[in-house]
């Protein structure tokens, strides 16, 4: 489907590429739109909904400045994928439920982290020096950290909120490892700490702006080369991470699962994030906040909610999408309502043949809490082709 409708509320237009957009939703992309660093238009993905600073499946150019709020707070945040050379016959109930125990024991969730740094350690190595020099230059960092001081041992772990880890089977009834996660806590202290600064930077220089979690950061003002190298680093760490935990559930599968290679039909992508793009005849910083990069070609990731299809995608290339596509299903409602609305006989019936759990602490991860996957990729067929379409049979929530 082409752009579904335009907005022009705003100093830019808003190009949307569904008809289901909520009015809340609707509202953060006019604030977008009225920012004067904005370059042409702004981008609303098909699973497009509400969020926090700016609104989630947003793509952001703008020219010599960076939203913090935008990029958000679990920065890199993405997803990775690998094909195995095992069929749906390598995987009966039994072995289901040992991976799922191992997967759970081997990859610590939540708040957890491993018990020692081990191997991440080396993978932590490269990581040190570009660390140091955040912090020195921004104690304010570390200080917003807590619990997650220890960043090395969180390096190869999940998190929570709808982060998972699966297995899933393609179209041919080939097996796949798909997982979602991003840069833990000490993405999260980043970029808490560079939101509040430049909140701090927008009043004292005394901007106007529609919404405050819109402030941004100006290139040549002080604070603005620290924001690229740390949000830099993160998604680089966020990167590392899905590759630390990927290793570490192969390492699960192949101890409960008959001999198997790992194909190099892999995709490593972030869905929350910023770079440097040429977009319009013009170089801008692109933040994707809830949508993924679909250049022509390009392998990409498209997740449902558990218990429905995903989606292994090329990318068509589309200039008004800025070369980008839906990162997922997009949630309906909010985790405060899914479990207002759903009971846990809801939960089972919607994950019926997911080895998953099925209790309240995920039932506002319920199939139902989010969008029709569907009528998501119905919306964005001229965005991406299928490659893949796949369907899990486990789950591992964060």
């Amino acid at each position: 489907m082409p752009v579904r409708q335009v907005i022009r509320e705003g100093r830019v237009p808003v190009m949307v590429f569904t008809d289901d957009l909520a009015a809340n939703a609707r509202q953060q992309l006019v604030n977008l739109s009225r920012l004067d660093i904005v370059h042409s238009h702004v981008a609303a993905m098909p699973d497009v909904h509400l969020g926090i600073g700016a609104t989630v499946g947003a793509v952001i150019p703008t020219r010599s400045a960076i939203i913090p709020a935008a990029v958000g707070v679990d920065i890199g945040c993405g997803m990775i994928a690998v094909r195995l050379s095992l069929g749906a016959g390598d995987l009966d109930e039994r072995a289901l439920g040992r991976v799922f125990d191992a997967i759970s024991r081997d990859v610590p969730v939540g708040f957890e982290q491993h018990a020692e740094g081990g191997a991440r350690s080396q993978a932590a190595r490269p990581f040190q020096r570009g660390l140091r020099r955040i912090l020195e230059r921004h104690p304010g960092v570390e200080k917003r950290l807590g619990r997650h001081s220890d960043w090395v041992r969180q390096l190869g772990t999940l998190g929570g909120g709808n982060h998972f880890i699966e297995l899933c089977l393609d179209e041919a009834q080939r097996v796949w490892v798909m997982l979602h996660s991003g840069s833990r806590g000490i993405g999260n202290a980043i970029g808490t700490y560079f939101i509040a600064l430049a909140r701090q930077d927008a009043e004292r220089v005394q901007r106007r702006l529609p919404d405050r979690d819109l402030a941004y950061f100006d290139e040549g003002t002080l604070h603005f080369g620290d924001y690229v190298h740390a949000v830099g680093w993160a998604q680089d760490y966020a990167r590392e991470n899905r590759a630390q935990m990927l290793e570490l559930v192969l390492a699960a599968l192949r101890r409960h699962l008959p001999p198997f290679e790992a194909s190099v039909e892999a995709v490593n992508c972030h869905h929350n994030y910023v770079e440097q793009e040429m977009h319009y005849g013009a170089r801008v910083w692109l933040t994707r906040k809830g949508a993924i990069s679909a250049r022509a070609g390009e392998l990409g990731i498209i997740p449902g909610s558990m218990g429905t299809r995903s989606y292994i995608v090329r990318g068509r290339g589309n200039p008004e999408s800025f070369h980008s596509c839906a990162h997922g299903a997009g949630r309906r409602m909010s985790r405060n309502e899914a479990h207002k609305r759903f009971s846990i006989d809801d939960l089972e019936s919607q994950t019926v043949g997911v080895v998953c759990r099925k209790d309240r602490g995920v039932l506002d991860e319920i199939p139902g809490a989010y969008k029709d996957i569907d009528a998501v990729m119905s919306d964005q067929e001229d965005l991406v082709e299928v490659v893949h379409t796949l369907k899990q049979v486990l789950c591992v929530k964060g």
